[in-house]
């Protein structure tokens, strides 16, 4: 029964809850037992917690999803970086949270939205230190390996999540991405990976935002459907929020039932700036997509925001990423009682909290203004009367592992391999537009690649709708990866 729930998404889990057909335990303990059949081979779930979920489980027992509680019961995992959770580890990836065995006091906003919409969290997955890679390889726990071939990574910095969704451990997991790390793990693993319009999802109570408003939440999942309606769960601002996004016209769950129209869409499928080489395979994501939409009856056109070839903007991201890298090393020393050293740290991790506290405030502003201006230079193209822009997600395929470690002699080496894969998806978390990954193409090895999909700020409705149309179109539900539940 474990490996036939696998194949279930999380409202088809939830379907089968209403229909009495399986119990929250009986969802629960497959989870659990899937977990431990493949987390051997993947090392995704570093710090689980089956025993609290089964008492959870049980807590729900008699009791049915609803309008109001549509996920109650289905399994779920905590990536382990944002996300807080009252009593459960909290280590960022970090080996100086891991040995103080550091634990948070309080749930965050998104916790309990997730919650409350009757998700069960049966623990926390891995991810690169502070999330500063798109690759999920930390020092304090290890690599977590992609299902697809495990000698390649699941991306980050929410690859554990990824692996664990991939395998079909469970049906959707907690991701957060602040230069493409629900999207580039969602590439990698072959799923639906949405990152919403700033200030869509809260950040509250302890946070108003993080990386300068790069960083948001949400998840991963294998349907469209699915990511739909957990955006539908957790979104809204909370009581003090700095910002919050645009109220959506109609329930999120409702817009993968709506015809999206004909479009206007622009297709960027070449290199996005000089110096950075796309693979063929990713390439031709892209330009398939671009072909399946000319045939769903879009305008369809080779164009894109000039402002991909800004090569301030990578000067400003990296800006923003090292003070608050900083920021976060000073935090970490707080939560242990005492001053972070470098030793206590991964070599690439200590070298941007260096850049970051070289950096003046007046020099931090001067960064968060030009960023600003970058939001306003790409709106621009969407002024001029586009829809969507079709991108690939990541310009190469998922790498091997170790290619992005970093070394005390050359400590940014990793941070520089990783360019690649952030070319498509940073400029969006500096200007705050929802973006989206699908699963849409696969190199000639098996090895899938994502194709991205960006609208205007505020405008995840249209994203959900083309998406559920391009789902229709180009089916992925029947693949799965070699190592699968």
């Amino acid at each position: 029964m474990a490996d036939e729930l696998a194949g279930f998404d999380a409202l088809g889990q939830a379907e089968l809850l209403r229909r009495k057909q399986v119990s929250p335990l009986e969802l629960v303990d497959a989870a659990i037992t899937r977990i431990e059949r493949l987390d051997a081979k993947l090392n995704a779930v570093i710090l689980p917690a089956f025993e609290r979920a089964r008492e959870e489980a049980r807590r729900l027992e008699g009791q049915t999803p609803s309008a109001e509680r549509p996920f109650l019961g289905v399994p779920f995992l905590m990536k382990d970086l944002g996300g807080a959770e009252a009593g459960a580890p909290y280590h960022a990836g970090m080996r100086l949270l891991k040995e103080a065995d550091y634990r948070e006091s309080r749930d965050s906003h998104l916790v309990t939205k997730l919650r409350h919409a009757g998700f069960v969290s049966l623990g926390r997955t891995n991810t690169p230190e502070l999330g500063l890679l798109p690759t999920s390889e930390p020092e304090a726990y290890g690599p977590t390996r992609n299902p697809w071939n495990l000698e390649h990574s699941s991306g980050g910095s929410s690859g554990g999540s990824s692996a664990a969704v991939s395998a079909g451990m469970v049906a959707a997991a907690h991701a957060s991405d602040g230069g493409g790390s629900i999207r580039i793990p969602a590439s990698h693993c072959g799923l639906v990976g949405l990152k919403p319009s700033r200030g869509r999802c809260s950040f509250g109570p302890l946070l108003g935002e993080r990386w300068g408003g790069f960083s948001c939440e949400l998840v991963l999942t294998r349907s469209v459907r699915d990511t739909a309606a957990i955006l539908g769960a957790v979104a809204g601002a909370m009581p003090g929020d700095p910002y919050s996004a645009p109220p959506p016209v109609r329930p999120f769950a409702e817009e993968v039932r709506v015809d999206p129209g004909p479009l206007r869409v622009g297709v960027l499928a070449g290199p996005p700036r000089e110096g950075v080489e796309v693979h063929p395979a990713c390439a031709e994501g892209a330009r398939l997509v671009g072909r399946a939409l000319e045939d769903l009856g879009h305008a369809v056109e080779e164009s894109h925001p000039g402002t991909f070839s800004d090569t301030e903007a990578v000067r400003s991201y990296v800006t923003v990423v090292a003070c608050n890298t900083a920021r976060a090393l000073e935090v970490a020393g707080e939560r242990v009682g005492r001053l972070t050293e470098a030793k206590d740290v991964e070599a690439l991790t200590w070298a941007l909290a260096q850049s970051g506290w070289q950096t003046s405030a007046a020099q931090y502003l001067a960064t968060l203004e030009s960023v600003h201006l970058l939001g306003r230079r790409t709106a621009q193209w969407w002024e001029q009367g586009f829809d969507l822009l079709v991108t690939p997600t990541a310009a190469e395929p998922p790498p091997p592992l170790g290619e992005m470690r970093s070394t005390a002699e050359e400590p940014v080496r990793g941070f520089l391999r990783a360019a690649p894969f952030g070319a498509f998806t940073s400029l969006f978390n500096q200007t705050g537009q929802p973006a989206l990954s699908l699963p849409l193409h696969q190199t000639e090895e098996g090895l899938p690649i994502g194709v991205q999909l960006v609208a205007a700020m505020g405008r995840e409705d249209l994203l959900l709708r083309m998406a559920a149309q391009l789902e229709a179109r180009l089916p992925w539900s029947g693949r799965r990866p070699p190592l699968f539940a």
